[in-house]
C-alpha cells in the first residue's frame, strides 16, 4: 500500500517542486490533455507556467493542492480565488492533473475533495470549471457531483491542434 498525502503548497514549496510539477504537466499535455498547451510540450516548457502559479500562490490568488504518493508529487489541482469584487463567494477550479503513472488510485477525487475543502475555508460556495467535451475528465466531474452548465463548440484546441468543444461545470458547496 502506497503512502498518499494531500498538501496545500506555499509559494516557496511550489518553487521547490518546480521540476516535479513541470513533469506532471508535460506528461498530461503529451498524453493529450487539453489544459492550455500545445504539443510538443516538455518539462522545460512547463516551468514558466509553474513559476507564474508560484507567484499567484504567494499573492493568495491561487491555492495549489498536490497529492504525493510515497513522498513524490504525482498530481495537482488549483483553486483560483482572485475573483472580481462581485464574486467573493466563487472560485475557479483549474488544471486537475494526475501523472499517467499514478492514475487509477482515486487521486483525482482526493484532489477535488481537498479543493472543495479549501474553497469552504475561504468562504467560497460556488465553484466553476471547464473541460474538453468528450474527454475522460468530463465523466469524472459528473461522477464527483458537478453539474453541466453547457457546451461551447470550438472553444479551444487539443494539444495536437484539433478544435475541441468545452463543457462548463459548476458545483454549489454546502457549509
Amino acid at each position: 500500500m502506497s503512502d498518499i498525502l494531500i498538501r496545500v503548497l506555499t509559494e516557496e514549496e511550489t518553487r521547490a517542486e518546480l521540476p516535479t510539477l513541470a513533469e506532471i504537466l508535460s506528461d498530461c499535455v503529451e498524453g493529450g490533455a487539453s489544459v492550455g498547451f500545445m504539443q510538443p510540450f516538455g518539462p522545460k516548457d512547463a516551468v514558466p507556467f509553474w513559476e507564474g502559479v508560484a507567484v499567484a500562490v504567494g499573492r493568495d490568488e491561487t491555492v495549489l493542492v498536490v497529492v504525493e504518493v510515497d513522498g513524490r508529487a504525482v498530481g495537482t489541482v488549483q483553486l483560483g480565488v482572485a475573483t472580481m469584487p462581485n464574486q467573493p463567494h466563487r472560485a475557479d477550479v483549474k488544471k486537475l492533473l494526475v501523472h499517467s503513472n499514478a492514475r487509477g488510485l482515486g487521486l483525482s477525487r482526493r484532489l477535488m475533495e481537498q479543493a472543495e475543502a479549501e474553497a469552504r475555508k475561504r468562504g467560497r460556495r460556488v465553484l466553476v470549471l471547464d473541460t474538453a467535451t468528450g474527454e475522460p475528465a468530463e465523466a469524472i466531474y459528473e461522477r464527483f457531483g458537478w453539474l453541466r452548465a453547457g457546451v461551447v463548440p470550438d472553444y479551444a484546441l487539443m494539444p495536437d491542434g484539433r478544435y475541441c468543444a468545452t463543457t462548463f461545470f459548476y458545483k454549489h458547496l454546502s457549509a
